[in-house]
């Protein structure tokens, strides 16, 4: 008899294995990506990628890393596996991931269906919108078997978010000019992250009626939206030399009103919760830039253009 309960219960237990679900979460691409059990050997491919999987608290699950991983500390001290743009397909697959995640739009497209194709599950990030992080926050602690940790990040990004927007509600709109980079000249389009993030503070994104995350303009078309701010962060902790070169076309409204506004990259371009460091810099310069346009009303044009 208890033999015949034994084998019943073993039975059970095999049974129950068997029919265990996946951990199963949706990507920024709308992909759905299962691990059969949680994440234990993460590679990330790009450094907000990396930034994002220890604020969800599963940071002692990633092996590697791409270059510039480097928020927080302990990012710094990961493997490398090439840049996000140049990935060394050989260094990830020598860490055995069990979970690879991706930057949509930022990695070769190749490389990253080769490593889907070895059964190794890809999640693709790309967040869009500050809603997207906390989504992120959520599905990378889920797949890493923390999603307590995941959701308290996520709830405490999207208080400190909410917080901001009730602070800046109903302020006038700021048309903005967001600039990349100068050779090509870059801007952000309406799908863009940042775009998101100038609505906290009542800014209006002068190309956002264009589609590409990235696109290149002309500076006729940049006289031509006449933005009242313009703001660039370029690629290092230093004010780039490009942002006051926009001073040669003084008819500029954010010229005259001296609205030419720098904040450093690491908090503007990295779609993570510190993303929130960068927006509170963007709205208090936008304060300012209220006031310098209140002042230029009142001038003559002719002494704006002196």
């Amino acid at each position: 008899m208890w033999a015949g309960a034994l084998f019943f219960c073993l039975l059970g237990v095999v049974g129950t294995r068997a029919v265990a679900q996946p951990i199963q979460v949706i990507d920024d691409t709308g992909q759905s990506v299962a691990v059969a059990t949680p994440a234990q050997r993460i590679v990330s491919l790009a450094p907000h990628v990396t930034e994002n999987l220890f604020a969800a608290g599963v940071g002692d699950r990633v092996v590697a890393a791409v270059d510039y991983s480097d928020t927080p500390p302990d990012a710094a001290q990961l493997p490398r596996v090439g840049g996000y743009s140049r990935l060394d397909l050989e260094r990830i697959l020598a860490f055995q991931p069990d979970l690879v995640v991706a930057w949509a739009s930022g990695n070769p497209a190749d490389v990253v269906a080769r490593i889907e194709a070895l059964g190794i599950p890809v999640y693709r990030s790309q967040p869009n919108r500050l809603d997207d992080i906390a989504k992120t926050l959520r599905n990378l602690a889920y797949l890493a078997g923390n999603p307590a940790a995941g959701e308290r990040a996520a709830q405490a990004f999207l208080a400190r978010r909410d917080a901001l927007a009730a602070r800046y509600a109903g302020r006038a709109p700021v048309r903005i000019f967001y600039q990349i980079w100068d050779r090509p000249l870059r801007t952000i389009g309406g799908q863009q992250i940042l775009t998101d993030v100038m609505r906290l503070c009542g800014g209006v994104n002068v190309f956002g009626a264009l589609d590409a995350l990235a696109p290149t303009v002309s500076v006729e078309a940049v006289l031509a939206a006449d933005p009242e701010v313009i703001v660039a962060s370029g690629m290092g902790e230093e004010r780039p030399d490009w942002l006051d070169a926009w001073r040669a076309w003084p008819q500029l409204t954010a010229v005259r009103a001296d609205n030419l506004v720098f904040i450093p990259p690491a908090l503007l371009q990295r779609p993570t919760p510190r993303l929130l460091d960068g927006a509170e810099q963007l709205c208090t310069a936008l304060e300012a830039a209220r006031s310098h346009l209140a002042a230029l009303r009142h001038e003559p044009l002719s002494a704006g253009m002196k």
